[in-house]
């Protein structure tokens, strides 16, 4: 396909669907907020699915101009725990599992894609935004941990006592829409940015407090260390995190991760946020997918237009090598060429027509040729002024040997109409002065 037609295509992100069980068969799918505000902001998502194999089989999604993940159960332990269990006994352990038995059986197969998609961003500068879960795949691919159980881990081994903490409900199996919890947004992040109407009020509120959903009972334990958190929750989790190294929408750069839902943060229309600022995550995004799509796009256009001149190139510089070699052949023989090869030797003469001192764009055009636009040595510059002599030196003995035959067959012509007295007597001028010239270039020599 070509780069043109490859252009007029929507960008295109990737969302790996969480599969469940309904009347006994797995269903895979994802919210509809996700898909609703990708496509509003311009961009297709492609669904993959929550198939067994599929993390061997990323390649065919491409291309892949960002990517979006968002819901599904707890992550394997073992992919940042290493089997501790956190310092949970077996019994707070058996607790978690219970209260939280629809999240904490683990997907494997799931975790295997998108912690690939995840690396793949990440090794690409593919735009990457996590939403819940996510921004946990996201923690944890770039080394950071997750705590097992937010609200047991915090209770029992937080820096500050249990009476100086408040406790916060990070989920609400009642409400999961209507739940909200207040967290505390970071001056000077993308994050305090969106919100940015909320510090500009008559309170003028500095830090911004926003109130949000979120439906997880995991969250970032320690945060790997390219992020920089962009919000925190009354009992300290980090809401929020972004890779300032990566993020400029405008320039297709955008790795962040939320713990909490900005797309489900309505109110009683579909349409309606809770704040201006909501739907800026996404909106973002897709501007930093777009940029990205843009980029791809421009460096397959450049592949194609320097692959042409490529060739365009290199059958110029064949002639032009061609065009040297028959003069190296002339130069060397001194004889025995034809006049037919004379076109050959028209590239090299061409090329070396001003000695190399840039007199008109072809010429030096046709130089990058040859020397890879570099600087001439001296040396060079010599040597190729040499195989320039050579193709002009070797051009004038064609013409002269043309002329030469040309003569030839003139004299012929004349001489096999005369009488043989005429022919006598022309011979026998010719041959005194042959005799007179050798007399008088001897002098000259002797004298000199």
């Amino acid at each position: 396909m070509a780069s043109s037609e490859l252009s007029a295509f929507l960008p295109r992100v990737l969302i790996v669907s969480r599969r469940c069980v309904r009347k006994n068969k797995f269903v895979d799918f994802v919210g509809e907020y996700h898909l609703d505000l990708i496509v509003g902001y311009g961009a297709v998502p492609v669904i993959v699915p929550r198939v067994a194999g599929v993390h061997l089989l990323l390649d065919s999604f491409e291309p892949i101009h960002g990517v979006l993940l968002c819901e599904g159960e707890d992550i394997d332990p073992g992919l940042y725990d290493a089997g501790s269990g956190a310092g949970l006994t077996p019994d707070e352990l058996e607790e978690v599992r219970l209260a939280h038995a629809g999240d904490t059986a683990v997907d494997r197969e799931k975790d295997s894609i998108e912690l690939r998609l995840a690396r793949l961003c990440l090794d690409s500068g593919i735009p990457f935004l996590g939403i819940c879960r996510g921004s946990q795949v996201l923690n944890v691919a770039c080394g950071g941990t997750l705590y097992r159980d937010v609200k047991m881990e915090m209770l029992r081994g937080g820096a500050a006592p249990v009476s100086m903490r408040r406790i916060v409900e990070h989920i609400n199996y009642e409400d999961y829409d209507g739940h909200r919890h207040p967290v505390e947004v970071v001056e000077g992040t993308p994050l305090h940015d969106w919100f940015g109407e909320l510090a500009a009020g008559e309170e003028r509120r500095s830090p911004i407090e926003i109130k949000v959903n979120s439906y997880h009972h995991q969250g970032v334990k320690r945060l790997a260390e390219r992020f920089v958190p962009m919000a925190f929750s009354p009992d300290g989790l980090v809401e929020g995190f972004y890779d300032p190294k990566a993020y400029n929408p405008a320039e297709g750069k955008f790795m962040m991760g939320l713990q909490f839902h900005p797309e489900r943060m309505r109110g009683n229309g579909a349409a309606d946020f809770d704040y201006p600022g909501c739907p800026r995550a996404y909106q973002e995004f897709v501007k930093a997918v777009r940029a990205y799509q843009d980029k791809v796009n421009a460096a397959a256009r450049n592949r194609t237009g320097l692959l042409e001149m490529d060739q365009e190139m290199e059958k110029k510089r064949k002639v032009i090598v061609k065009s040297f070699s028959v003069a190296k052949d002339l130069y060397a023989a001194g004889h025995g060429t034809t006049a037919s090869k004379q076109p050959d030797l028209e590239a090299g003469a061409e090329f070396l027509e001003v000695d190399f001192r840039g007199a008109t764009k072809h010429n030096i055009y046709m130089e990058s040729l040859l020397t890879s636009n570099t600087v001439l040595s001296l040396q060079q510059e010599k040597r190729l002024k040499q195989m320039g002599a050579t193709v002009r030196n070797s051009t004038s003995y064609l013409l002269r040997m043309k002329m030469n035959k040309e003569r030839e067959a003139v004299a012929r012509n004349i001489m096999g109409k005369m009488p043989v007295e005429q022919l006598s007597e022309l011979l026998s001028f010719y041959h005194m002065m042959g005799q007179l010239c050798s007399e008088v270039l001897e002098r000259k020599l002797s004298t000199s």
